[in-house]
């Protein structure tokens, strides 16, 4: 099997390509401290694209609570029972992949979620755990929760495309979107059971996968995905990841990720090096925190906390613009987005002004009362 380098777990893994990344990588930011589990997100996913027969389970976007909540049901939690201890050398992981834990006549170390599994998407939503203490402080809730937001994290090196036997799975060369060439897809589901997410699913009525293809139509016009652009909370950013040794400091998805550090994957262990990167929630058990993203949870959160200038300015563009922002920039004053061709789309000020009204209107002659 070849060789390839994980910088996730900054190490070379067994995997059964050779290693090929993309010049720009699709990839999204999550603010999990923003997110309010409303679900608008996940309605805007499913009225664009599975809305249809056979598709009645296919929630190629949610958003569970953790620590209970998942969908298909356990979905982590068998996976991470079946490879064993995930232990980690400061920075690099010492445990084994899913790849190179694979049984014999496998690609992948997988699990095929059961029909119980896929039939509750909501289960556990806002359920908490801990004990209520008297008080609830920083930096750890004895009674805590958060919301974890999924879709497919097209991958870098995903268990779908290596489980394949029809080599129906490819990322595109482009921007690295995962896709499934349905011509050549037999419904085999060996990619069900392969991908660690369980983001690649089965439709009964073509006997084929499907999956997110991250609205790959509407990146072509440089507009962010249905998930991304439809968040209320304005958690997300989604860009271009460049590769850890090309790092641009201007590019929002390389500074969260490379520069600042702030943004981590999830569940880094399984080896598929995600491109979906999470900001983790300041409140939650730094030891569920390190198995969720890995070692450098706590620096990221220090980081989110004491916040500068730059790191600032940029979280104030989450969820500004429906175009993406491949360039951004952060003044004394404002912070201030880029498309790809450089093209200024926006400008957000740091700090908001405050504005008191009379409660008596003379221009008007009207009373209004100003909210406390």
């Amino acid at each position: 099997m070849p060789t390839v380098f994980n910088w996730h777990l900054n190490r070379d893994m067994e995997y059964p390509y050779e290693e090929s990344r993309p010049e720009k990588q699709f990839a999204i930011v999550f603010n999990i401290n923003r997110c309010i589990g409303c679900q608008t997100c996940t309605m805007a996913c499913r009225n664009t694209w599975t809305f249809s027969p056979g598709q009645e389970y296919m929630w190629w976007n949610n958003v569970e609570t953790k620590p209970y909540g998942s969908y298909p049901h356990n979905w982590d939690v068998k996976l991470l029972e079946k490879l064993g201890p995930q232990t980690w050398d400061g920075d690099t992981y010492s445990g084994e992949t899913i790849f190179e834990a694979a049984p014999a006549g496998k690609r992948v170390l997988g699990h095929m979620p059961t029909e119980e599994d896929w039939a509750h998407p909501n289960i556990y939503e806002d359920t908490p755990a801990g004990v209520f203490q008297g008080s609830t402080e920083l930096p750890e809730h004895s009674l805590w929760m958060f919301y974890l937001q999924r879709t497919c994290n097209h991958c870098t090196y995903p268990g779908c495309l290596a489980a394949c036997p029809r080599k129906a799975i490819y990322k595109r060369k482009e921007d690295g979107v995962v896709l499934v060439d349905q011509s050549r897809c037999r419904g085999y589901r060996e990619c069900v059971e392969a991908c660690p997410y369980k983001k690649a699913m089965y439709r009964t009525t073509t006997r084929t996968t499907e999956k997110c293809i991250a609205c790959y139509p509407r990146n072509d016009l440089d507009l962010g995905s249905r998930c991304v652009v439809g968040c209320v909370g304005k958690i997300r950013l989604q860009g271009w990841l460049h590769s850890p040794d090309k790092s641009d400091p201007d590019n929002p998805m390389d500074y969260l990720v490379y520069e600042s550090k702030v943004a981590l994957p999830l569940y880094p262990q399984f080896g598929t090096e995600p491109n979906l990167y999470y900001i983790p929630p300041r409140w939650a058990p730094r030891t569920f925190l390190k198995q969720l993203f890995g070692p450098n949870a706590e620096q990221a959160i220090e980081t989110y906390k004491k916040q500068d200038k730059k790191l600032f300015g940029l979280l104030r563009l989450f969820g500004t613009t429906e175009t993406i922002i491949s360039k951004f920039e952060v003044t004394n004053t404002e912070a201030i987005g880029y498309d790809r061709s450089e093209r200024e789309l926006l400008r957000v000020a740091l700090d908001e002004p405050m504005y008191i009204r009379p409660e008596y209107d003379e221009k008007y002659a009207v009373s209004r009362l100003n909210e406390p």
